[in-house]
């Protein structure tokens, strides 16, 4: 279906100058280094909330997972209710107001600053600095690939150019505006995609004949199930797989485990909770940040299973034959095929805005890592405003570089992958953080490289969906993987964050017996 040139510049312009002057706001009231890492530390519950929850949901969730979804099924929806249990309700309940506290105890301005601090070693913050380095670039990356791959598919245009032109707009916000314009426009963004998602629902539940009508075809589809699915578990779009099973693996410890429980642990989130003036605005952030996360994922999820009925009754092909193959190219097909124009237009938006608002943050986060955490340690973590701006251009030009060079169908793996490390390396010293008296700094630090290491040895060595495309074990051993199934289709989170965990705790009972028992 062709978009009516007129409607899409017009929607286009009106949302461009909006988020241009939410950015020059930002710009102007980023007047010290405070400004432009922690807003402030006095932004509104509201804002909290839509920044928190547009950063969390990106084009990843929403075309990456969606196209997860109409490829495995409705099994996904598990991974929606860990995000609201875990990512909102226990994030900002339990490590919110504990996160607050100490970065204002302490005047940390960026996660890796808050970890050297709370444990009195600035050898942590550089560890955390070097792993947030190492492993959003590839968040990042997704992120990029997912606003593209619609950009491209809507309005008719090279990858490369989409790819580029959508990076070069974010950045420009983000390094004039610093976290202040990031959080104006996560906010204004988090609006349209509540009213996107929303319609796209409605919408779907029309194509298909109705909630019921949709789910008991969506049912009456399992015989449709490619065989090599079937071989792995598979049962159906709307049920889950065989307990135990390769895609029961997948989309437990992988997706579900590995987004819901990463999610806790994610440096740009985490500084969200650091602007809040009082906890009684983090309260009040869950009654917007609840609902909004359920509308994200949820839509996205039950739309993508629902695809499948879509593209059967349409083109008598289930989703990811109607893709071509590609995942991350089904929820594109389906909105240009199926919508009208004036919604292919709105959820272009849509889209533009889940993955502007993480893009804004991942680019601020390693911008602030590269530069305040790893080359400015120990002086006051920002050097200069100028310098942070240059740490972000230096990170939007390393993600672009990494999106080009990513394969197909990569956007839902490589979220679910750096949500993972970053569990494995930060969650339990950073819980212990928070929340210990006198935390291990020997745990801390021990803690963090263990979870990283094995996080990679498990990724690089067995995991395969991973070891294989990257080919390091089969160049070293000579086989994909070193380990034989179930091994191969358990993640690496689920691994590497117990054995972190186990670390830690070992080392803070000893540190703790050591400061009661003096010799």
């Amino acid at each position: 279906m062709a978009v009516d040139p007129v409607v899409t510049t017009i929607l286009v312009l009106v949302y461009v100058a909006i988020t241009l002057v939410l950015g020059y706001l930002g710009y102007k009231k980023t007047l010290h280094a405070e400004d432009y890492l922690l807003a402030g530390r006095d932004s509104h519950p509201v804002i909290i909330a839509l920044s928190y929850g547009a950063t969390f949901i990106s084009t990843s969730a929403i075309v990456g997972f969606g196209g997860v979804a109409a490829n495995l099924g409705m099994g996904l929806i598990w991974l929606t209710v860990f995000n609201i249990g875990i990512g909102i309700l226990l994030a900002f309940v339990l490590f919110g107001k504990k996160t607050r506290e100490k970065g204002a105890e302490t005047g940390a301005l960026t996660f890796p600053d808050l970890m050297g601090k709370i444990f009195r070693s600035p050898k942590l913050q550089l560890i955390s600095g070097i792993i947030i380095l190492l492993g959003m670039p590839l968040y990042t990356a997704a992120v990029l690939i997912g606003g593209a791959r619609f950009l491209e598919t809507t309005l008719s245009i090279s990858y490369t150019t989409a790819l580029i032109a959508f990076a070069v707009v974010v950045a420009l916000y983000v390094i004039y505006g610093g976290l202040i314009a990031v959080m104006y426009t996560d906010a204004f963004q988090g609006a349209i995609m509540l009213i996107g998602m929303t319609v796209l629902l409605v919408l779907t539940y029309i194509y298909v004949g109705g909630v019921t009508a949709g789910h008991k075809a969506l049912a009456a589809m399992s015989d449709l199930v490619p065989e090599a699915l079937v071989g792995q578990g598979m049962t159906g779009w709307a049920s889950m797989p065989e307990l135990g099973s390769p895609i029961w693996f997948t989309l437990i410890t992988t997706l579900v485990l590995g987004v819901g429980i990463g999610v806790l642990a994610q440096p740009q989130l985490v500084v969200r909770f650091m602007t809040a003036k009082e906890n009684k605005s983090l309260n009040r952030a869950v009654l917007v940040g609840g609902p909004f996360i359920l509308m994200m994922t949820g839509v996205a999820f039950t739309v993508g299973a629902l695809t499948n009925v879509y593209f059967y009754q349409h083109v008598g092909k289930i989703a990811v034959d109607a893709a071509g193959g590609n995942v991350d190219s089904i929820i594109p097909l389906y909105i240009n095929m199926a919508t009208p124009d004036l919604f292919i237009v709105i959820f272009m938006l849509t889209l533009l805005s889940a993955a502007m608002s993480t893009l804004s943050s991942l680019y601020h986060t390693m911008g602030t890592a590269l530069v305040c955490d790893i080359w400015g340690r120990g002086q006051k973590c920002a050097m200069s405003l100028r310098a942070n701006q240059i740490g972000c251009i230096v990170m939007m030009i390393v993600s672009v570089a990494l999106a080009l060079a990513m394969p197909a169908g990569i956007i839902a793996r490589a979220t679910a992958m750096f949500m993972g490390l970053c569990a494995s390396a930060f969650l339990p010293a950073f819980a212990v953080g928070v929340y210990a008296r006198n935390p291990s700094k020997a745990g801390a630090v021990v803690s963090m490289i263990v979870g990283t290491v094995i996080w990679f040895i498990w990724t690089i060595f067995v995991h395969t969906a991973e070891a294989k495309v990257l080919g390091i074990s089969q160049l070293l051993t000579g086989a994909v993987t070193i380990l034989p199934a179930p091994w191969t289709v358990i993640d690496p989170l689920v691994i590497a964050l117990p054995i972190s965990l186990i670390v830690m705790v070992v080392y803070q009972l000893r540190d703790r017996k050591g400061t009661e028992n003096p010799a």
